[in-house]
């Protein structure tokens, strides 16, 4: 049935945003044959070769360089005259790789004429890109997700699908590494995804999507990276661009409360005011982007019902209701001090609030008898701070540049809970605070050299991470709470990395190869009381490969193969030793002892463009060893489930992808994306120490999944109507499977005189909900998560 879903959903559509043709800029240098002098003065003609039409021409400066900048994709015929001097012609074939193209040395004779041929290319990516290693998506044209978060706009994006706690998916895998700007900071994540929800889109740019990295990337996210690209303006003067969303979600109720706890959010008010402002005169370019995001949220709504072999029924709900208040600044400067050389500092300050009020109710099986009542309320301040400074130097060689980085960030966590645990013969209040405080530290140097027929590529890292923790619990009466497991905790890590890429391209061959590796050194050490845990840490020094090889048939159809290797590290919070009790029967807590967990995947790739759209389709697979998942556990007389971080031994993923994008009129846009995927988790055995040490063994599981989007897109001359659908088929997880998620997202926009409006609404029929099952040694439960997902938000914005 899932794959049938799947397949009738590839009949529908989804519009997938187009991005400029990268232009190259070519260069070289002119020598006398004869005497092996450089030629001043040659005069460099570029022609077509189809007419011989005149398209751009220079002339040789002093050193005997020259340059031809914004070569548009095609073939041509370059030519060097020079009085004395016989002419020289060179075939130029423009492709996909590189923007900058060195033709090295052209040496005229005096008495010969000499005919060699150069290659060069020039992208076209549209989506897909033509190396067919990313997808870009310019977040403006995303109508059906306008005045929402980027994790909101990820979720409409081709090949992402949304997780659990606020991730996505990219190909059925949360190891999706996040980046800002080209850098990993902590507002989004070092070892996992944080806070997708609490960024503004209007904030952003675009999003590029890049399933097989090179080696210039940090080598973690075995699924790939998601590139997140504030805007910045670079137009001379004073400009900028004010805006205003408003919304309004968790219209009605989807599902009804237990019985006897405090009511849902209902009508909740989102705002979302934001300004970028940017002033460039000569050499400085200033920019500054501000945004607040007001998001009450029925954030979670999930009925549970846990069975035991022993013959017990457990009916829960969690219902949490959210009230999240973000600020998010982003300024900083580019400085060209003259044609070389440059210089850019940025700073980004995010400060989120979160306050959650909760309720969690515990019956029997038929609702006759309440065992407990768990409230809590959660007082979170989460503050962000980074730094950027960046130089650039760029040769006489064009597209020849050393850049040098340094970054830090801060991100503090501050976090309190307090608990009220109604029983039926007494009631006690319980609390506990968590202060963690992330340091990070990044030093990169990134060297380009174009060549010939392609480039090359290095560079050097090295990151300094630290985050002590410190845990306080505050049991009451008959507490729950296990009080021994706080105290304090360090976590330190150091990375040095290097690396280096090849990239070659002639008339029917590309080729990438590159090489990185990483050294690391991590330790984490512990409060020496605690009960169960004890400090830990790991050591490795790794080779990851990336290759990708591509035959060209013709300017419009290519197919490439790609292979890389990548690891996903621990996060700090996937170790962290203290329980969490926002579930007061299905406790969380993190594993010292995990390590890392190495992949290494294929794809081979085949697009073709037609006049008005493209096709591209991708077979994939991949290995992944010491998968880590949360696998729960119970304690022998008890009902409450442990759920704990390990290292689960091999898993397999193997799968299609199809993204069809057309413009069928000048008016009507069609797009489709589909995935369909195998999953296959070998049979493992772990042990769970917390808070006894217990076994759990599970046999090999198998389950075909899959993905699609589709998507129409009506056009006028000022206007624009989005309708978007997402259906995501059955999966599988160590423990069980989650269930189907189908929902219907649908926006407009008018383009005003120095503005725009828009409407949009977000699961226009109510369908989407989060199902799991899970099954452990003594237990299995289900779950059905009703949250917030309906919403209709409105915005306007003025350019000036």
């Amino acid at each position: 049935m899932a794959v049938k879903s799947i397949l009738a959903l590839v009949c529908c559509i989804f519009v997938m945003t187009h991005v400029k043709a990268q232009k190259v800029t070519l260069s070289g240098r002119v020598r006398s044959a004869e005497k092996g002098e450089m030629l001043p003065f040659v005069n460099v003609v570029l022609n077509s070769e189809q007419d011989s039409a005149f398209v751009t021409g220079t002339i040789s400066n002093e050193q005997g360089r020259f340059v031809l900048p914004d070569i548009a994709s095609g073939n041509y015929l370059l030519e060097c005259r020079s009085l004395g001097y016989k002419l020289v012609q060179k075939p130029v074939i423009a492709g996909a790789l590189s923007p900058f193209l060195d033709m090295g040395e052209i040496r005229m004779p005096e008495d010969s004429r000499a005919l060699q041929e150069i290659t060069i290319t020039g992208p076209q990516t549209e989506g897909v890109a033509d190396k067919l290693d990313r997808k870009t998506f310019n977040i403006g044209r995303n109508v059906s997700q306008s005045g929402g978060s980027v994790l909101q706009a990820l979720k409409n994006l081709p090949g992402v699908t949304a997780g659990e706690d606020g991730k996505v998916l990219l190909r059925g895998s949360d190891k999706v590494a996040i980046l800002v700007d080209g850098r990993q900071t902590a507002l989004t994540g070092f070892g996992s995804q944080t806070s997708l929800d609490n960024i503004p889109a209007s904030a952003i740019e675009r999003i590029e999507i890049i399933n097989n990295p090179s080696a210039r990337y940090d080598a973690n996210g075995n699924a790939g990276i998601i590139n997140i690209i504030y805007k910045k303006e670079k137009q001379e003067g004073f400009n900028g661009k004010i805006g205003m969303a408003a919304g309004v979600g968790a219209l009605w109720v989807r599902k009804e409360n237990l019985p006897d706890i405090r009511p849902q959010y209902r009508n909740t008010l989102k705002l979302n005011p934001s300004v970028a402002l940017n002033y460039k005169k000569k050499k400085v370019n200033a920019f500054f982007q501000g945004d607040y995001l007001h998001t009450p949220t029925l954030n979670k709504n999930e009925f549970v019902n846990r069975f035991y072999d022993t013959g017990d029924t457990v009916r829960q709900q969690t219902k949490r209701n959210r009230s999240t208040n973000v600020i998010t600044a982003k300024t900083g400067a580019d400085w060209t001090f003259d044609d070389r050389n440059a210089l850019s500092v940025s700073a980004l300050f995010s400060s989120e609030k979160i306050l959650d009020r909760g309720d969690e109710p515990f019956f029997n099986a038929d609702l006759t008898r309440r065992s407990r009542l768990w409230q809590f309320l959660e007082d979170e301040l989460k503050t962000t701070a980074t730094a950027s400074v960046s130089y650039q130097h760029k040769y006489a060689q064009p597209g020849r540049v050393l850049n040098v980085g340094m970054n830090y960030t801060f991100h503090r966590e501050n976090e309190q809970y307090f608990f009220t645990n109604i029983m039926p013969d007494f009631m006690g209040r319980d609390a506990f605070k968590l202060l963690s405080d992330e340091n990070v530290f990044d030093l990169n140097a990134d060297y380009i050299r174009p060549l010939r027929y392609g480039r090359l590529e290095g560079g050097i890292k090295l990151r300094r991470r630290f985050i002590p923790t410190h845990m306080q619990f505050f049991p009451g009466l008959n507490s729950p709470i296990d009080s021994l497991a706080g105290g304090r905790a360090d976590y330190k890590e150091t990375i040095p990395a290097v690396y280096g890429n090849y990239v070659f391209e002639n008339k029917k061959f590309e080729l990438e190869a590159g090489l990185r590796v990483e050294y690391i050194n991590l330790r984490y050490k512990v409060n020496p009381t605690h009960p169960t845990y004890h400090s830990d840490g790991y050591t490795y020094a790794k080779p990851f490969p990336n290759m990708r090889l591509a035959y060209k048939f013709d300017n419009r159809n290519k197919v490439s193969l790609f292979y890389n290797r990548r690891v996903d590290r621990p996060n700090e919070v996937d170790i962290r030793i203290f329980p969490k009790y926002d579930d007061a029967e299905i406790i969380k807590i993190g594993n010292p002892a995990l390590k890392p967990q190495f992949t290494s995947s294929w794809e081979a790739g085949y697009k073709t463009t037609g006049e008005n759209g493209s096709f591209y389709a991708a077979l994939y697979g991949k290995q992944t060893n010491g998968t880590i998942t949360r696998i729960g556990t119970i304690v022998p007389g008890s009902t409450l489930i442990y759920n704990v971080f390990q290292n689960a031994g091999k898993s397999y993923n193997t799968g299609g992808e199809l993204v069809w994008q057309q413009d069928l009129t000048n008016w009507f846009s069609l797009n489709v994306n589909g995935n369909i995927y195998k999953t296959t988790v070998n049979a493992f055995s772990i042990e769970n120490l917390y808070p006894v040490r217990s076994i759990y063994s599970a046999g090999k599981q198998s389950l075909t999944s899959g993905s699609a989007k589709a998507s129409a897109v009506l056009k006028g001359k000022k206007a624009e109507l989005q309708v978007v659908t997402t259906y995501q088929a059955p999966d599988i997880v160590p423990q069980g499977r989650t269930g189907y998620r189908f929902s219907v997202d649908a926006g407009a926009k008018r383009q005003l005189p120095k503005g725009e409006v828009f409407i949009n609404a977000t699961d226009l029929f109510g369908t989407l909900v989060v199902r799991k099952t899970v099954y452990g040694d003594g237990f299995h439960y289900s779950s059905r998560d009703y949250y917030e997902t309906q919403l209709v938000r409105a915005g306007y914005s003025f350019k000036f």
